[in-house]
């Protein structure tokens, strides 16, 4: 379980392709802290580290998550958002987050809104993944707050402090990022999609 509160931005410094897994080695300021077998969401995939050599780790991503996320288009050099899962009896800073990627979305627009920015994000809606006006949304494993909601895109505003400490920095237009909905939106839209089938 996680918050998306990002903790760190790690590096990518290796990718190693074994079968349809891909091994990911990042660069962070947190590796002295971790253990093997711990949890830690990238950009908010859930990955178990597999290694750690001095301020390396290692995390293994199987097809089912390179299918589903980002993490199949990244490169030595670029930069994911860090996550270790959150502490029995720790505040809740941002909203319950699973570390499971739902979809990808596009980012198709980037505001500069006089001090902060305003990202849009579009996403395929056949999913039947939800947002709502100020609810909660998981970009890169980043906990914001939806404007702007509608049935296959959303914005975000994002504070200078956000920019700078999590990859939202280095999107373009044409970024694909991972999204994890609210855990609750998902499930009144499974229900309501299983009344429609009965």
């Amino acid at each position: 379980m996680f918050t998306g509160i990002i903790e760190d931005i790690g590096v990518i410094t290796d990718l190693k392709k074994e079968l349809d897994n891909l091994h990911i080695t990042v660069k962070s300021n947190i590796t002295s802290e971790l253990k093997i077998d711990q949890s830690v969401a990238h950009n908010g995939v859930c990955l178990t580290v597999v290694n750690i050599k001095g301020d390396e780790y290692t995390v293994t991503a199987i097809k089912e998550t390179l299918d589903k996320t980002n993490l199949n288009t990244l490169n030595v050099g670029n930069k994911v958002n860090l996550e270790r899962a959150m502490k029995l009896g720790d505040r809740l800073d941002g909203h319950i987050v699973q570390g499971h990627v739902d979809q990808i979305a596009i980012c198709e627009n980037i505001d500069e809104a006089n001090g902060s920015w305003v990202f849009t994000f579009r996403y395929d809606s056949s999913l039947n993944n939800i947002t709502i006006e100020k609810g909660s949304i998981t970009v890169n494993g980043t906990s914001l707050t939806v404007v702007n909601s509608k049935r296959n895109s959303f914005s975000v505003a994002i504070i200078p402090y956000t920019y700078q400490h999590t990859n939202f920095n280095t999107f373009k237009i044409g970024t694909k990022v991972n999204l994890e909905f609210d855990v609750l939106g998902k499930y009144v839209s499974r229900l309501v999609n299983l009344g429609k089938l009965d």
